[in-house]
């Protein structure tokens, strides 16, 4: 926070701050913008970023969105573009949903030769973005190259992320277990009044840390029958993968048995007390 708050007064210096409809900005310079994070607003053609967490990138980046070359579509896409308005017009009634299922199905029985047209398209587009990649990135600053390399590799795990959540899903993973709180939130957030989810989410943290250990006491109940079903149904799903030989997917044994620092020093402090208390009658039957 210190740092933006440096940066700010310094923009403010310089004259790089406005302001639009009550909210203060940042002026970034035309088409200067942080790529796909959502902090910048393009007004007149001058890109302006919203003061706040990301104004150390915005200032700092200066990574033009306009100038970095597009990436080419893909044979479908382009079959899609282009056949989209007729298969529109013959089903008028057709949700998109539908339209896109029947889209896909006439490109799985397009024959070879026209897909190649697509294709060649496709091949013909993806060399000229290659120069003019090149070209866009022999423009760039070391810091800015880096931004680039940085913003990549972030958006290549997230898509790594959201595919493997994908397959697990198809695969019936179980759902992971619920805490006290989570399933206090589940049953109370409709009717919790707030003007926002966040504000609502606010809301019930507070009132959630507030009630008593008896009145989270059914929630935390809940919370361990949760954690019993989950368990039994991992092992039953871990048992199908399996077979599928998907051992990747099964947890190692130390994951399974791993525990909570605070479960395992109240287990230890039970069996020193259990011990302690049969040594003391042991002790007892022999006088």
């Amino acid at each position: 926070m210190a740092v933006a708050a440096a940066l700010l007064g310094r923009a403010a210096v310089l004259g790089l701050v406005t302001a639009t409809g009550g909210r203060r900005f940042l002026r970034c310079g035309t088409g200067a913008g942080l790529r796909g994070g959502g902090a910048g607003t393009l007004l007149g053609g001058t890109v302006v970023c919203r003061v706040g967490g990301a104004v150390e990138q915005c200032l700092s980046r200066g990574i033009s969105s306009d100038q970095r070359p597009k990436r080419p579509l893909t044979a479908y896409l382009r079959f899609v573009i282009d056949n989209r308005p007729a298969f529109r017009e013959k089903n008028p009634e057709a949700s998109n949903l539908e339209l896109i299922k029947k889209l896909a199905g006439a490109w799985k029985e397009l024959p070879a030769s026209q897909k190649q047209v697509y294709e060649e398209a496709r091949k013909t587009d993806w060399k000229r973005y290659g120069e003019q990649m090149a070209a866009y990135k022999a423009q760039l600053t070391p810091a800015q190259a880096a931004a680039l390399k940085e913003e990549r590799r972030k958006q290549l795990a997230k898509r790594r992320s959201i595919r493997a959540k994908r397959e697990l899903n198809l695969l019936g993973k179980p759902k992971r277990a619920r805490s006290g709180f989570n399933i206090f939130l589940s049953e109370n957030f409709q009717e919790s009044e707030g003007i926002s989810p966040v504000a609502k989410l606010k809301k019930l943290f507070d009132t959630w840390q507030k009630l008593s250990a008896s009145q989270k006491q059914p929630y935390l109940q809940l919370a361990e029958d949760d954690k019993v079903r989950y368990e039994n149904e991992m092992k039953s799903w871990e048992a199908k993968m399996i077979e599928l030989g998907r051992e990747d997917l099964v947890r190692s044994k130390k994951q399974r048995l791993k525990k909570k620092p605070a479960e395992n020093a109240k287990q230890a402090e039970i069996a020193k007390a259990s011990s302690a208390g049969n040594k003391a009658k042991f002790k007892k039957s022999e006088e």
